[in-house]
């Protein structure tokens, strides 16, 4: 109906300036009201159809907490304080010791102060503790970087999955920096790892039926709500691999912000599979046999991050591969299923669409199987590999550390894609897909990985076997 409405328009417009062209004594009145009504309708159309375009979503900046010294520990510190707790048995200790050596994670991480203690404090007040010197810092050093004043925030979101507090996250935040009153906020609860780039997608969507705005979007988990003190062996994971952290980025769809922006949105997309009982079961907080709460995971989860990652890939590959990756896989689906021909499966390159990559850090075991089924290279999943050794597993922050290692190492070139793609409970896997505006000087700005970026990469396979080694030796010196 608008291309009809463009196109009679037009018409009319052309063939009465045709008239006017000629030379004629006298116009008649009613040739000039069909100028007239055929610029206004043309210029209506023109505008109705400008408005309908989905305005340009940019990322202005972002920032990461990097938590002070206080709050860091060794892998075995971190395993001496959970024996100290007194309420682990002496094999469930034997078996979160063997996850630390695979985990992949470096000499030094940080846990909130809370927990560094004979009797963790996990309670409320520790929690909310936590989360304000989290993201208060994060905020503070975003409104540093962008020189955007908390009154221009139109659109507030944080997401964070174990802690909910009355009142909420969101009205910490309003409070503490006192945001006007109309502000639109959002808490996102329960997402799981993937809520950041869950939350990004859902803020472009805000901010593309509310014109003019700037959009916070907070991404944290609670290290001390997410403490498990019991003895079930499916919930011991979270004990070992996360860590304390999160992360803030400033979204804006001003067109005068396109100058000063790091990033464009080029694609979100969003797949969820807890229709499917496997998938929603397999990252679940529950109640152990004591009643203790804690969050179990299933040894389904590689088979379903697998399944559910194949969809996602099936949905996001024709937005953004090339057309001749299209067409090898094009060739690829009719010679299996229509020629019957025993060939492998085409694994597209996404190499071909991504100049970076930034997968979610849920343990050393999900980077190898990314690595393996989208056939990366080590340096491609160098900055998840970093960030789950430097940080740990900081949930739905990762990608943000990931991103923020790029940046630190210098390879973020004008026109780069970068694609984040993160796993979460429900079973849910996003992508979040970025364009460079502009290169990113290494050290020009802050961000957690400046102080020490010089000492990465280092080889975390080799240390996970010189670990394993001495291990060993301990254990035959102390039978012997």
């Amino acid at each position: 109906m608008m291309n009809l409405l463009l196109l009679k328009s037009f018409l009319i417009a052309a063939s009465a300036s045709a008239c006017v062209h000629h030379e004629f004594k006298y116009v008649h009145p009613s040739l000039i009201f069909s100028c007239f009504s055929a610029s206004f309708l043309l210029t209506l159309a023109i505008f109705h159809h400008l408005k309908r375009q989905p305005s340009k979503v940019y990322l202005v900046d972002f920032a990461c907490y990097k938590p002070n010294d206080s709050c860091a520990l060794t892998k075995e510190m971190l395993l001496e304080t959970l024996k100290s707790f007194g309420v682990f048995s002496e094999e469930n200790v034997r078996r979160m010791g063997k996850i630390l050596d695979k985990s992949g994670l470096g000499s030094k991480t940080y846990i909130p102060r809370a927990l560094m203690q004979n009797q963790p404090k996990v309670c409320l007040i520790e929690a909310g503790k936590e989360a304000e010197t989290v993201l208060f810092g994060v905020i503070d050093e975003l409104l540093e970087k962008t020189w955007v004043h908390p009154k221009d925030i139109g659109i507030l979101v944080v997401n964070c999955s174990t802690f909910c507090p009355t009142p909420s996250l969101c009205d910490m935040i309003v409070n503490r920096y006192k945001l006007k009153h109309n502000v639109l906020c959002y808490d996102l609860s329960g997402m799981g790892c993937s809520a950041g780039v869950l939350a990004i997608d859902f803020a472009k969507r805000l901010l593309q039926s509310h014109p003019s705005s700037y959009a916070m979007v907070l991404s944290t988990e609670n290290a001390i709500m997410g403490t498990y003190l019991g003895n079930d062996p499916s919930m011991l994971l979270i004990n070992c691999l996360f860590r304390m952290g999160g992360s803030a980025s400033l979204l804006s769809n001003h067109p005068l912000d396109r100058h000063r922006s790091k990033y464009q949105i080029i694609h979100t997309l969003r797949t969820h599979m807890a229709s499917d009982d496997r998938s929603y079961n397999c990252v679940f907080q529950r109640d152990d046999d004591q009643k203790i709460i804690g969050v179990s995971i299933s040894k389904d989860l590689m088979n379903v991050a697998g399944h559910v990652l194949k969809s996602h890939i099936t949905s996001l590959a024709p937005l953004v591969l090339p057309v001749s990756e299209k067409l090898k896989f094009l060739v690829n689906s009719v010679g299996r299923k229509v020629l019957r021909l025993k060939i492998e499966a085409y694994v597209p390159n996404f190499k071909s669409a991504f100049e970076h990559f930034c997968i979610h850090t849920g343990g050393r075991a999900v980077l190898d199987t990314m690595q393996k089924s989208l056939e990366l290279q080590d340096w491609d999943v160098e900055p998840s590999r970093m960030t789950l050794y430097g940080f740990g597993n900081t949930s739905s922050s990762s990608v943000w550390y990931e991103l923020a290692y790029c940046e630190a190492k210098g390879r973020i070139k004008k026109g780069d894609r970068i694609w984040q793609l993160a796993f979460g409970s429900g079973f849910k896997c996003n992508s979040a897909v970025w364009g460079a505006l502009d290169n990113v000087e290494a050290g020009s700005l802050k961000n957690p990985w400046n102080d020490e970026i010089h000492k990465f990469p280092v080889n975390v396979m080799r240390l996970s076997k010189m670990i394993g080694h001495f291990n060993i030796v301990a254990l035959r010196s102390e039978n012997s």
